[in-house]
């Protein structure tokens, strides 16, 4: 071996040595993989207000503290008692009898993640609630969580943050026994990268030029077999389409015997029966009647109303939206979304795989450039301030935004026409947060927790001749048979889900529940409503 060789080899293992992932990294190798640098920068940046120190709060941030939140404040001066010692995983059990519970619980919480900063406020909300500055702090932070606190003072929280729409979203966590559920408020959230598990339109009936270029210079009869056995569905199926519709017309299959011929004339194109990428085009042949220029769901977007109370940071998400419905309409442009250059797995080799990839990346970047061109002469200011990478997200995955409007806590309570439609339709999910509605009412008086009690209230939240369902019954013996008990497992359970719901609030990725969640975990299920 040469000494120029020996140099190389080992300059390439130095390579491979300095670009290793750094620790922080390796750390959070497995959520980058799931949110990516963007989500991960969003939750370290966040600071998270919990009130109340219980177990189901603490089981909360755990699952918070773990993929990095920046920071977090538990608000509670509850001192703790034997039984929170016996149900709460992050006290030093028998040693934090007597000791503030926030207090006791923060720094097992720290162990968890030492990039995560966290204190204890040793007071109650509502303190905070009677003074202008207490209001202020509440609001400064990113998401507010609060768990089983005193319905009088959760809607005066809730009132607060709802009425400054750039404040911080809430969510509001009731557990009794093994019953629960929980309420995510915002005015709106507008989401790019929803992850959708649906495959974007590969614009089979409205191909670019390139592509379409390509699948009439084909000579399949004469082509060589292995090649032919070998073409990527996409243009076999643009290929027939072009075919089509020279016979047609310029028509597309419509009815079910047109269908039927069009596949025919799909399998047809073989040299040999054998042939796999043909029995693929076969069956992705729906996507010739089935890809709309533009998906219903993003059509109706474009037609939203206007919402007065939408936060300031959507600003740049609803000009991006107005600026793609103005790209669908440009006579130059290709009436579609901007193309994706996702392609889906398919039977190819892996020159025409390759080929097709490139295809599609060229004319995904050529559109997202006229994209960005229409978004500068539309909204000049903003396109000036915008951040590229959330342009570039919302152009890649256009064909699945989402803008969600939600409603203040307890609004949901205050519309017995709606109750009583959901209770016909969605029976034990509305019967088990109807009880614990119903018990957070009676808590908050101090009244006695009875069977009959919780029923009275039921019947004051739905007004006089409506029918119980036998699921209320069983709900509200469960209230009723243990109302202020927060159990370990319910706990732990509630701590993935209110944590998963809060990381898609503050990365604004994937799709975030629109109501509440109902959870029992007698039956072992959970359902939203509302």
């Amino acid at each position: 071996m040469s000494q120029t060789e020996s140099q190389n080899i080992e300059q390439a293992t130095t390579s491979v040595a300095t670009n290793q992932p750094d620790a922080k990294t390796r750390r959070y190798d497995r959520q980058l993989r799931i949110w990516a640098a963007s989500g991960q920068a969003a939750l370290e940046a966040s600071r998270i207000l919990v009130v109340s120190s219980s177990a189901t709060s603490t089981s909360i941030l755990k699952n918070l503290v773990l993929p990095g939140i920046g920071h977090f404040t538990i608000l509670d001066s509850t001192i703790t008692s034997p039984a929170d010692a016996g149900n709460n995983f992050f006290l030093n059990a028998r040693s934090s009898i007597g000791k503030p519970r926030a207090q006791e619980a923060v720094p097992l919480l720290r162990e968890l993640n030492d990039a995560v900063q966290g204190e204890a406020v040793l007071k109650d909300v509502s303190e905070l609630l009677a003074t202008e500055q207490g209001r202020d702090w509440i609001g400064s932070f990113s998401l507010v969580i609060a768990h089983n606190i005193n319905k009088d003072i959760l809607d005066e929280l809730s009132t607060l943050l709802w009425a400054n729409p750039n404040g911080p979203p809430l969510i509001a966590v009731r557990s009794a026994g093994f019953l629960a559920h929980f309420h995510v408020q915002y005015h709106e959230h507008c989401v790019s990268q929803t992850h959708s598990e649906n495959a974007p339109s590969l614009r089979i009936t409205r191909p670019f030029p390139a592509l379409l270029e390509w699948a009439r210079s084909l000579d399949l009869q004469n082509m060589d077999p292995t090649a032919h056995s070998h073409l990527p569905f996409v243009v076999i199926l643009v290929r027939a389409v072009d075919e089509w519709r020279k016979s047609h017309d310029g028509n597309l299959p419509k009815t079910r015997e047109e269908k039927t011929e069009f596949k025919r004339s799909i399998l047809a194109m073989r040299l040999k029966p054998d042939e796999e990428n043909f029995e693929e085009a076969e069956a992705q042949a729906w996507r010739v009647w089935s890809e709309p220029a533009v998906p219903s769901d993003v059509q109706t977007l474009f037609s939203l109303p206007p919402l007065a109370t939408s936060p300031h940071h959507n600003a740049t998400f609803h000009a991006l939206l107005e600026t793609l419905a103005e790209f669908t309409k440009d006579p130059s442009g290709p009436g579609t979304l901007p193309i994706s250059a996702t392609l889906p797995d398919m039977k190819a080799d892996t020159k025409s795989y390759v080929q097709l990839q490139n295809l599609y990346r060229d004319a995904a970047e050529a559109e997202k450039n006229k994209f960005k061109e229409l978004f500068a002469a539309k909204h000049p200011e903003i396109a000036k301030s915008a951040n590229p990478e959330e342009v570039d997200s919302f152009v890649k995955n256009a064909h699945h935004l989402r803008v969600l409007r939600g409603k203040q806590l307890g609004a949901f309570d205050k519309d017995r026409e709606a109750l009583v439609t959901s209770l016909s339709v969605q029976p034990r999910e509305t019967a088990t947060h109807l009880a614990l509605s119903a018990l957070s009412s009676l808590l908050s008086r101090e009244a006695d927790i009875t069977v009959d009690a919780l029923n009275a209230e039921v019947q004051t939240l739905l007004g006089d001749g409506v029918e119980f369902p036998d699921e209320l019954d069983a709900a509200i013996g469960e209230v009723a048979r243990a109302p202020t008990a927060d159990l370990p497992n319910m706990a732990a359970f509630l701590g993935g889900l209110v944590a998963q719901e809060a990381i898609k609030v503050i990365t604004a990725q994937y799709v975030p529940l629109n109501g509440y969640c109902v959870v029992d975990l007698i039956d072992s299920w959970t359902g939203v409503i509302g």
